[in-house]
């Protein structure tokens, strides 16, 4: 039995240490934060558990094998870096770091001492991007052609990260899990409509190889909460909407052939295919729960995880080149060629 410490315990804190709780390979033994109500909340729901202001009371404890990190972004490489030279393994939610220069320190600490570094990309570890991931392996979409999302709502602003480290985080750990490759360049839009906070509406493009684009609307003014993406395909084409109850994917059989005209050369066929419409079942167990005995068993048996440091490395590295895009106006700038994840 892992036991687990928590450090953070407010919006997505709770959730990390219910989970663990109820986890068959995971116990909580102690959970960290510098509010005493919200201590006292973890305590009157968890009783035995150690509850402290003091994170570092958290990590000195040698019933905890491994520390989830749900606290602002700016404190993650911190928090990280004590944890794993205090000898444990880490789970940080998302971003990894503010920076790539620290996400590297971090997979650097974590590799030289044996531990296992997980990001708390969630949406990688729904039934739905799974269930497309599957689609795509299987190569019935065909050629990838495009990836277009929406996530926008009227949500909470964030003093420490703009909306693009907000919400297109996930998108770019969708992307990375789902498509080919990695994007070859990038550029972002946007604008802040709040003096003294950061951009809170942004339109990023993500130019791949292979005529692959993706295009991602990230908004926190939006009237209405939209999670839609969709995927198209040579062959056929997905659509995935998260605020969708139960039909959360749904594949299209539609798509175009283009093809020369044998009696005119430069004159080219386009024709338009539209068929069924599908919806394939989808695994319905909560993403948070799927991670966290992901990271039980990463840790059991020493094998990486899925969304590991590298994977969090390579997502900020994205999320760099779209702030440094989107602060000079939608210059496109030019990323490294870096192997993707993929699927699996």
């Amino acid at each position: 039995m892992i036991g687990v410490g928590v450090i953070g315990y407010g919006y997505w804190g709770p959730n990390l240490v219910r989970n663990f709780a109820e986890a068959a390979d995971t116990r909580i033994v102690a959970v960290s934060d510098l509010r005493p109500n919200r201590l006292a909340l973890a305590a009157s729901r968890f009783p035995g558990i150690q509850a402290t202001q003091d994170h570092r009371e958290l990590l000195a404890n040698p019933k905890v094998d491994a520390v989830a990190i749900s606290t602002p972004v700016s404190t993650h490489f911190s928090l990280g870096m004590e944890a794993l030279r205090a000898g444990k393994h880490v789970l940080i939610e998302k971003p990894l770091a503010t920076s790539s220069e620290h996400a590297e320190a971090l997979i650097e600490e974590a590799e030289r001492r044996g531990l296992v570094l997980m990001v708390d990309h969630s949406f990688v570890y729904t039934g739905s991007v799974r269930k497309i991931g599957e689609i795509i392996r299987s190569k019935s979409v065909g050629d990838l052609l495009y990836y277009d999302s929406i996530r926008i709502n009227l949500g909470l602003f964030q003093h420490d990260v703009d909306v693009v480290w907000d919400l297109a985080v996930h998108d770019f750990s969708i992307m990375q899990y789902l498509l080919p490759g990695h994007p070859v360049a990038i550029n972002a839009t946007g604008m802040s409509h709040v003096n003294g906070r950061p951009e809170n509406i942004a339109y990023i493009t993500a130019f791949y190889e292979n005529n692959l684009i993706a295009h991602i609307n990230v908004n926190w003014l939006s009237p209405v909460k939209v999670r839609r993406t969709i995927i198209g395909g040579s062959k056929q084409m997905v659509i995935y909407d998260d605020m969708e109850p139960t039909e959360k994917v749904k594949v299209y059989d539609s798509g175009i052939t283009v093809t020369n005209n044998p009696e005119d050369v430069y004159k080219l066929l386009i024709g338009y295919r539209n068929g069924d419409m599908y919806s394939p079942r989808t695994e319905g167990s909560e993403a948070l729960a799927t991670e966290i005995q992901h990271f039980a068993r990463c840790i059991a048996d020493g094998t990486p995880p899925i969304t590991d440091g590298r994977a969090g490395l390579d997502v900020i590295r994205l999320l760099e080149a779209a702030s440094l895009s989107m602060k000079d106006r939608g210059r496109l700038v030019e990323l490294p060629r870096v192997a993707a994840i993929g699927v699996s």
